[in-house]
């Protein structure tokens, strides 16, 4: 189990949990399955996943709430399973700090495939290393005003205080950074951050980029309407 991707999976409805278990299982994950999100929180703590798949309607502690303690404790990526594609539901669950959602009734291909999408952008958190004028090129640390990224040693400072990222807040940064002042359309950042090889929900991008606003600065990423976001260099 030691060289097994370690998923927790909170799903409180039995037959879905089951299979879904089996079918991760059957494709090389351990996995732990919780029913619901007060068990989900202490297997959590006891066992600290790779990756937690968090539903959104669950008893004692709803999975919204589960995912808000779990990110105030780790960077561990979580991906939210929702049985609507509710517009609350799925930027209620970004907003507290998912990395990515799938919408139920899921084809156990699409929820392997995100899975591996999130882990390899986790396990891998880089980016582009270009520089502007602004930057130093050769110690791959770039400067934008008072914002430092070193892009070496993934850090991020801000007015020489740090700033805590998650691991897609640091890729969306990097590619961001990689080209400021260039305009990266949603579809583009869907492609190179979320790692979508296929159509995606903006929304991911939308809320992430307001995330990372709140972080580094709200005006230092700029919107352009109808196109995408840039990065005032």
């Amino acid at each position: 189990m030691a060289d097994q991707t370690h998923v927790l999976f909170v799903e409180d409805d039995d037959v879905i949990r089951e299979a879904t278990q089996l079918a991760l299982e059957r494709d090389g994950f351990a996995v732990t399955a919780m029913p619901d999100g007060l068990s989900g929180l202490e297997a959590f703590r006891a066992d600290r996943p790779d990756i937690a798949l968090l539903d959104v309607m669950l008893p004692g502690l709803d999975g919204v709430s589960l995912c808000r303690r779990i990110r105030d404790e780790s960077t561990v990526p979580v991906i939210m399973l929702s049985a609507r594609a509710d517009s609350i539901d799925v930027v209620l669950g970004l907003e507290a700090g998912a990395d990515d959602y799938v919408t139920k009734p899921f084809d156990g291909a699409v929820l392997v495939a995100r899975i591996r999408a999130v882990l390899r952008r986790f396990g891998h958190a880089g980016g582009g290393d270009r520089a502007d004028a602004g930057a130093v090129a050769d110690t791959g640390v770039l400067t934008f005003g008072e914002l430092v990224v070193d892009t070496d040693g993934m850090e991020v400072r801000r007015a020489g205080h740090p700033v805590a990222l998650t691991p897609t807040e640091m890729r969306l940064l990097l590619e961001f950074s990689s080209a400021p002042g260039t305009v990266l359309s949603r579809d583009k950042l869907l492609e190179r951050v979320w790692d979508y090889g296929w159509g995606g929900d903006t929304r991911v991008v939308d809320v992430h980029v307001q995330r990372l606003r709140t972080k580094i600065g709200q005006d230092r990423i700029e919107t352009v309407r109808g196109f995408g976001y840039k990065l005032k260099a």
